[in-house]
């Protein structure tokens, strides 16, 4: 269940939040604050499917990426219901950081291409010179 700090700021932990995630309780985070948007659904001026697709999960990106107005922001923070916990925020950035391994990629980014130009080339000379 939620925590609170000594200051009184409700944790959530990601497995919470991510089990709010229905018409009848539909939670996101954005910038590690955790808000109830399930009030907002219908309100929503992008339509609830907006809101229904971030639900349970981290909406900070898209929210940024919408250029929300400092009034949709003020209306926002009537929403907030507390944060997400410190340990699920570092979980969550540690995850993001080590999403994809660059050094287990290269054969497709070297190997592949490589082989297909041989290929179409022995094709080419095979073609030619039957020609």
């Amino acid at each position: 269940m939620a925590e609170r700090s000594p200051e009184g700021v409700k944790y959530y932990r990601l497995s919470e939040i991510e089990a709010q995630n229905s018409f009848k309780s539909t939670w996101i985070i954005i910038h590690h604050k955790v808000y109830d948007v399930t009030k907002f659904l219908d309100e929503h001026p992008g339509g609830e499917e907006v809101l229904r697709e971030q639900a349970g999960g981290d909406a900070t990106e898209s929210f940024e990426d919408v250029g929300h107005s400092t009034d949709a922001r003020e209306m926002a923070s009537g929403m907030v219901i507390g944060e997400l916990h410190p340990v699920s925020a570092s979980a969550e950035t540690c995850t993001c950081v080590t999403g994809t391994d660059v050094r287990s990629a290269w054969w497709s980014n070297l190997v592949i291409p490589t082989l297909v130009a041989a290929i179409v080339t022995l094709v080419y000379r095979l073609y030619v010179s039957e020609s």
